[in-house]
């Protein structure tokens, strides 16, 4: 393939996929390398042991040089072929610098105003659910919800009431998922228990594969190539533009050139792609001349789960991850510190507990699947430049990581677990398994240090080159034609899923491009666009003005 494009999209997770819808209708020549193939539409998406297969079995290592399996999702869609779905925007206070337990959440280059409106886009091209008004800590909004919130099952439901008269604020969780409920008849998803942490049968989840690639892909300008392993880019003699992206193809490399680079691989892998990319204008790795930062300050959440079982009601739910609280969010009377959100996630079934009947006794695994109630918690944790990516040679990972703000992360479960035995609804509180880690045997409340599904801020975006790694629109400081969008952009973590914000964000940069790029078609042109910013560096400058 010797064609010359326009861009090049790295990835196809929710960052690069939904650029690639972006930027589709504006004409211009896109290619889309994608590590993996389409995931299989098969019986084992919805079967509990069988859907382990679409994690990958790639080793990372620890600081320690212990194996890691981080259980990322290799296809066109990237993780969001696995995830939960649910698509929550940042608080507006989350783009402030605000104080921790364990130090200070820092500002964002920009604010929730810039962020809004792209918001509202990405929920509309995601076909988020949800109902606005009913959590006290949400950011103000210009449009309601484009969908109805998902109701709850009758057990989700009174417990929602008994929460709701306890004075608290339950809300209904803002999901990404293509459901008509009034018409059930026709809508795509059909309320099974196999949708948090498994690919979609019926292609009802709002993953970036069905929302954002395939409605695309056949555009005579778009091109995806995929199982396509990018190894590394290249860059000019002067060290300021990317000149190549090699990528594996059939075990042969292979070099495609294009004017414009996005790496949306994931922060860990996209930090990792920069740091073996290494040349003698760059010997830190691409992008890291200026601060020295690609790979650190990587964050991930503290996270946990919960199993309530109550021995007075069954839980029949199928789909019961209907229901969010914040109250809890930035603390409590007494306590000061942001503790973090709390959410429902998908129905523990009976196949998972199999093998593990020593760990729930004296319930019975049956006892744990007809009556459980299964809570998801996350707590912020602080960008730290010593947790960082690292890379040994062309393939060795290091998730070099110490958690911090665990106090919080402790008081929030602490503290949910108190509430739940006071509603009956923890006559017996149990941990999850094998969310995020698959096959890892794990056993605890806490995720382990090697879940990084909520991977963030290894590339952080910035207007200051030495303390950045991007500017605003996500372009290298160091080179001028070479962009990240997923989650490595991040600042903080805040304490909520970071999809929304990752697609948002994917909407704000596709913006940035067309302009660059002169392809304000009649189509794209009737995108909205809140906050137009100027290009500072006058090479970019100029290359805007002559494409």
């Amino acid at each position: 393939m010797n064609e010359h494009f326009d861009v090049i999209i790295i990835g196809t997770g929710a960052g690069g996929g939904t650029l690639l819808n972006r930027l589709a209708p504006s004409g211009k020549r896109i290619l889309v390398l994608e590590r993996g193939p389409f995931l299989p539409r098969e019986k084992d998406n919805w079967n509990y042991h069988g859907s382990f297969k679409y994690y990958s079995s790639e080793v990372m290592f620890n600081k320690e040089g212990g194996e890691i399996r981080p259980g990322f999702s290799y296809f066109v869609g990237g993780n969001t072929k696995v995830y939960g779905a649910a698509l929550f925007r940042l608080r507006e206070k989350d783009f402030e610098s605000f104080r921790h337990r364990d130090g200070i959440s820092p500002e964002w280059p920009i604010k929730y105003r810039d962020w809004e409106d792209y918001y509202t886009q990405a929920e509309e091209l995601y076909e988020v659910h949800g109902k606005a008004g009913e959590d006290p800590t949400e950011p103000w909004r210009s449009k309601e919800y484009p969908h109805p919130p998902i109701s709850h099952e009758p057990r989700i439901k009174e417990v929602f009431q008994i929460l709701k008269t306890r004075g608290m604020k339950p809300y209904p969780a803002p999901m990404g998922v293509r459901i008509n409920e009034a018409l059930m008849h026709l809508s795509p998803c059909i309320r099974c228990d196999t949708c948090d942490g498994y690919p979609c049968l019926v292609g009802a989840k709002s993953d970036a594969d069905v929302i954002a690639v395939r409605p695309v892909m056949q555009k005579p300008n778009v091109t995806v190539v995929t199982e396509a392993k990018v190894l590394r880019l290249h860059t000019s003699a002067s060290g300021r533009e990317v000149t190549g992206v090699v990528a594996e193809l059939k075990g042969e490399p292979i070099v495609f050139t294009g004017d414009a680079v996005v790496v949306s691989c994931g922060a860990v892998n996209s930090s990792a792609l920069l740091l073996r990319s290494a040349n003698d204008k760059h010997p830190r790795g691409l992008a890291n001349n200026s601060s020295g930062l690609v790979g650190r300050n990587l964050m991930k959440h503290v996270l946990g789960s919960l199993v309530g079982v109550s021995t007075l009601k069954a839980n029949p739910s199928k789909f019961q991850k209907t229901m969010a609280i914040n109250d809890f969010y930035w603390g409590e009377p007494g306590y000061e510190f942001p503790m973090g959100n709390i959410q429902l996630m998908g129905k523990t079934v009976i196949e998972g507990l199999r093998g593990y009947e020593d760990k729930y006794a004296p319930l019975t695994i049956e006892e744990v699947a007809k009556n459980s109630i299964d809570w998801w918690l996350t707590t912020e944790d602080l960008p730290d430049a010593k947790n960082q990516v690292r890379v040994e040679g062309d393939q060795r990972i290091i998730i070099d990581y110490t958690e911090n703000n665990s106090e919080p992360f402790d008081r929030l479960v602490e503290r949910w677990k108190g509430i739940l035995k006071e509603i009956g609804c923890g006559c017996h509180i149990v941990p999850q398994m094998n969310y995020f880690t698959p096959k890892s045997g794990y056993f605890q409340t806490k995720m382990p240090m090697h879940s990084l599904g909520h991977q963030v801020g290894t590339c952080k975006f910035g207007e200051d080159p030495a303390t950045s790694v991007l500017d605003l629109n996500c372009c290298a400081h160091d080179l001028d034609n070479l962009y990240v969008v997923d989650g490595s952009f991040f600042v903080s973590s805040g304490a909520v899923n970071p999809t929304l914000t990752i697609i948002a964000n994917a909407l704000r940069v596709g913006d940035h491009l067309l302009e660059r790029l002169g392809a304000w078609t009649a189509e794209s042109a009737s995108i909205p666009r809140t906050m137009q910013q100027t290009l500072k560096n006058p090479v970019l400058t100029e290359m805007a003005a002559t494409a």
